[in-house]
């Protein structure tokens, strides 16, 4: 949650999950070869980030979509599109580096991760994005203690049923 006591969005729209996706034999066995897909993508970062001020998923809010997630298993890249839930919420980049944090933790190394603001939906996503992109930066974030405590609140599950 927000350490301040005001709410951007104090009463923001609330989706329905999506269902759980069915797991079949082929994909629990680790002899065969499964390439990563966006369902899968989306099953592990969006159901488990929550939004920095809300007790909610970032799928809840429609922060996130499976529509919005791409990728190349044989060219191993992921690109991420976001949606802010208002133009000009301040909460956008710390969003997206936790969306890159999670997905840096959960993929093997080989990918490369694009996180950005779908377009048209934030006041400032120029200068967002060119933060989520800049390696350096996202580096120097997640060497904040404060910093990457706050990224470790919204990556508990807990908080969200």
């Amino acid at each position: 949650m927000s350490g301040g006591t005001h709410l951007e969005n104090a009463n923001p729209v609330i989706f329905q999950r999506s269902g759980e996706r069915l797991l079949t034999a082929t994909d629990e066995d680790e002899d065969i070869h499964d390439p990563i897909d966006d369902r899968e993508i989306f099953d592990i970062l969006f159901v488990s980030i929550n939004d920095p001020e809300h007790p909610l998923s970032l799928e809840e809010l429609n922060v996130v979509e499976q529509v919005r997630v791409m990728v190349n298993d044989a060219e191993s890249t992921v690109g991420i599109e976001f949606t802010p839930t208002i133009p000009h919420c301040s909460m956008a980049t710390l969003i997206g580096l936790s969306i890159k944090v999670k997905l840096l933790r959960s993929l093997p190394e080989r990918f490369k991760i694009d996180v950005s603001i779908t377009p048209g939906t934030h006041a400032s996503e120029d200068a967002v994005n060119k933060q989520l992109a800049d390696k350096e930066r996202v580096a120097a974030a997640l060497e904040n203690s404060s910093l990457l405590e706050v990224v470790n609140q919204c990556l508990t599950t807990s908080r969200s049923t």
